[in-house]
Parts: C-alpha cells; structure tokens; sequence
C-alpha cells in the first residue's frame, strides 16, 4: 500500500500510502529530512527531522501523500529552521497561517490515487524554493560529505567552517548537529547495503561502523530496534 517515486525537485520524493485496516504503528526511521504531507484524515501537516524512529499511527483506510525533501532543503520551502521542526508534526497551518493552509487545502481533491494532492504539494514547494533561490547549497555538500563518510572536522574544513559554525549551520539546515546527521545517514547506509544483498558484518564495515555490535547499537539507539528487526529477518 506504499508507494514512492522522484520528484520534479532535487532529491526529493512523493510517496504515497493507504492504511489498511488492522495495521499496526508504522516506525518512520530517522532519516535527515523534512515531509510535506497530506492526510486524508488530518489534512495539511509537516513532519519535521527525526532524531529517532517515529512510531506513526493512522486510521483504516487513511491515505497519505507525501513530499520528502533532501536534507537542508526543509528550511528554504517551509520558512522556518529545521531545529524548530526536530521530532514534531505540526499542522501547516502553524508555520503559514490559516488562510494560506486553507487556500493550499482548497485545491486538493480527495482522489483515489492521490495525483492531485502530489501536484499541488510539489508545485508549492518548487514555487516557494524559486522565489528564495533554491536552498542553501551548503546542505548538499555536507549531506554528501557525511554520507561518504567524513569526519565532521574535515567537513568543517571543506565548507572553510569552524567546527561551531557548522554546528549552527547544521541546526538550521538540519535541525541537529553534523554528528547527529552523520550517525542517522551512516544507519540509512548500513540498511541499505544489506537490503541491496551484503551481509550485516559487511555492511556494517562498508557504513563506517566498528563491527557489527556497534551497527546493532546504533539501530537500537535510533531505532528502537536492532537491524535484523528493521530488516524483517
């Protein structure tokens, strides 16, 4: 019942999902990004960067559309810092007002497959990232930089940072540390290399992780669960 595919922004993503009935908390891995989301329940609403998996909860037969957008690109759509956001869902209202989360609302359609929602939640966010000029570039070469595994000392280096000024950076960007990040993307890596066929000890020595105990606490820390449960193994 879930869906996803690329969106017409860069490195973004629309997803797409129904509830079916008799599910269960959906765990939401933390992943370094902001959702723009639709429900057909609760409307209009924003999920802001995790620092640990989210146990989401729907109704049967809920529909949601949602429209991922890359690390650091958050702030440039939404108008607010990413660390205002950290381990929230807040209603869009709240960041826009009323009458221009109504005014988005209005011109959704509740249809079956949720292309109307999609189009207008992507047309919004191109919209307002043409008029701030894009977000800040800073966020995809540290983004970059800590997913191939950088130290946060020599992203620092890279970006002619001092180690504070990224850190403030990073908070708005990201809504946390570059540490913090690091460690989020370093897990996505790791799952990512066993879903694509490595073992866990390989993929844990691939991500960057001491061993494969020290995957297992990482996932247990951020996940709540260790891999092999993430994994459904």
């Amino acid at each position: 019942m879930y869906r996803e595919r690329p969106a017409r922004i860069g490195g973004a993503v629309l997803w797409t999902a129904t509830t079916p009935a008799g599910a269960g908390p959906t765990r939401v891995l933390p992943d370094g990004c902001v959702d723009l989301l639709w429900s057909s329940r609760a409307g209009l609403l924003v999920a802001g960067p995790d620092r640990w998996a989210f146990l989401s909860r729907s109704e049967p037969g809920e529909r949601w559309v949602g429209l991922r957008l890359p690390p650091g690109t958050g702030p440039a759509v939404l108008g607010v810092p990413a660390v205002e956001l950290r381990d929230r869902r807040v209603p869009l209202a709240a960041l826009w007002g009323d009458r221009s989360a109504a005014a988005l609302a209005a011109r959704i359609d509740e249809d079956l497959v949720g292309d109307v929602a999609a189009r207008v939640l992507v047309g919004v966010a191109a919209s307002r990232l043409r008029e701030v000029g894009g977000p800040d570039p800073l966020a995809a070469r540290v983004t970059a930089a800590l997913a191939a595994g950088a130290t946060v000392a020599e992203v620092a280096d890279r970006a002619g940072l001092d180690p504070r000024a990224l850190y403030r950076r990073a908070r708005h960007l990201f809504g946390y540390g570059p540490k913090t990040l690091a460690r989020i993307l370093r897990l996505q890596r790791a799952l990512a290399l066993v879903r694509a066929g490595a073992p866990l000890a390989g993929a844990a020595a691939r991500a960057g992780y001491a061993d494969q105990a020290h995957l297992t606490r990482d996932a247990r820390d951020l996940a709540g669960v260790p891999p092999t449960v993430l994994l459904g193994r």
